[in-house]
């Protein structure tokens, strides 16, 4: 510690850092922040910055608001723009209570129990997620920047011209990304950063929603992770690839399986298929989630796992000769609107729950399953994802796993969040009901 806060000191100093954003997220994900001038660096260091917590959703009530943004140190960075010679560094943090114990409520703890769960049984969860997101002209309603489809090359391409300054930009920041490119909608794109350790990229992702939207902020553009903003288009997910590794050795790989899958894998698969309906909720959080979410628009629909079909919540990949360490789980039903810290949670505690139960992988389904009729997914033991978020909540409420991975604190917190936008939602009078009805009834 003492190297790395000398380190820290010095980078300060030279790259002449005059403020320093404290960072951390609220239950829900969204990125909050306290700003230090330099010359309070010392004492942050030694104590932490202590905040009120009470207006932070699903953090402290007012009588135990006072809480401590202790920064994990490790992910300091300076941003890579400047007001005039003066720079900005920021580093996450993680939130502590005024006896300098973990928080209950922080969601980066929550990763962290799951994480020492994991290296307990001598495993590492390393992830790489897929962000796909929406470019529109204005904040003000969802005007299309262009008319391209899946891996288009566009003459003139706003959007391709956005990605490159992201990717420039969250490689300045030592975010190492593996590609980027348009996706199936109109004016809709995907960055894919390379794939590490769950803790890591839980910081990433946060870090790369805010850098995808200042960039098309600052072109005149707004960015939307928002799940389905279009009507008859596909909505955007965050396919999220799985692996875990004893050491440098792919714990998911197997050379006899005539699959390569170890049954670590087999179980670690069939723990998410088992607990998907109690963990959707967290990995699809908003009502607008489950517009996303129905048959037709490459998102999946029924609990199940294949290798080549992508219909399938669960896909494992091809294996390829000499590529051990590429064995993986893709899950598919993930959208980039979600808490990452909460998600990667649910993921890992479902899989290892599957893995220390020793659940049996049911067999995979490779036909398209949108083309099944209901009585062909019926006799294969098909079940569906909740159709909407108050059917994904019940489901949450019920769970012990769910309870277990989030501790109280947040569980409680979550499900009152999750009700009451649910009870807002049910109580609007949609564009499309006055279209529907107004005028007929």
């Amino acid at each position: 510690m003492t190297e790395l806060r000398a380190s820290i000191e010095k980078l300060v100093k030279d790259e002449n850092v005059k403020h320093i954003q404290l960072w951390f997220t609220d239950i829900l994900g969204n990125l909050k922040m306290i700003e230090i001038p330099d010359r309070q660096l010392p004492s942050v260091m030694e104590s932490g910055a202590p905040f009120d917590g009470s207006s932070i959703s699903g953090y402290a009530e007012v009588e135990e608001s006072d809480i401590i943004a202790m920064p994990d140190w490790q992910t300091f960075t300076v941003l890579p723009w400047a007001q005039g010679s003066e720079r900005t560094a920021f580093a996450f943090c993680d939130i502590l209570s005024r006896d300098y114990k973990p928080f209950e409520g922080d969601p980066r703890g929550v990763l962290r129990r799951q994480l020492d769960r994991a290296a307990r049984m001598g495993l590492d969860f390393y992830v790489g997620p897929e962000l796909e997101y929406f470019y529109f002209k204005s904040a003000d309603k969802p005007e299309l920047t262009d008319d391209g489809a899946y891996f288009d090359v566009l003459p003139a391409d706003l959007g391709n011209d956005l990605r490159k300054q992201t990717m420039r930009t969250l490689d300045r920041l030592g975010i190492p990304m593996e590609a980027s490119h348009h996706e199936v909608a109109p004016s809709q794109h995907e960055v894919d950063p390379r794939y590490d350790k769950a803790l890591i990229m839980a910081d990433r992702v946060m870090v790369t929603r805010m850098i995808v939207k200042e960039v098309a902020a600052h072109n005149g553009i707004h960015a939307t992770f928002m799940p389905k903003p279009l009507h008859g288009e596909s909505g955007s997910g965050m396919h999220v690839h799985q692996s875990l590794f004893r050491g440098s050795t792919n714990a998911m790989f197997s050379e006899t399986d005539p699959n390569h899958m170890s049954e670590l894998c087999k179980g670690f698969i069939a723990g998410q298929l088992k607990h998907m309906t109690e963990i959707c909720s967290l990995l699809n959080q908003y009502v607008n989630s489950y517009k996303r979410l129905v048959p037709g628009y490459e998102a999946p629909v029924y609990i199940s796992w294949a290798h080549r079909n992508r219909t399938a919540l669960i896909r494992v990949p091809n294996f390829i000769q000499g590529k051990e360490s590429s064995m993986r789980a893709e899950v598919r039903n993930p959208d980039p609107a979600a808490n990452p810290y909460l998600a990667f949670a649910v993921l890992l505690a479902a899989g290892l729950e599957g893995i220390e139960q020793e659940y049996e992988l049911p067999p995979s389904v490779e036909p398209n399953i949108y083309k099944m009729t209901p009585d062909e997914r019926e006799t294969i033991g098909l079940g569906a994802l909740p159709n909407n978020l108050y059917q994904a909540i019940q489901h949450t409420q019920e769970s012990e796993l769910v309870r277990r991975t989030l501790g109280d604190h947040v569980f409680d917190r979550f499900i009152t969040n999750k009700l009451n936008e649910w009870y807002e939602y049910r109580e609007q009078v949609t564009d499309w009901e006055i279209a529907k009805y107004y005028s007929k009834i």
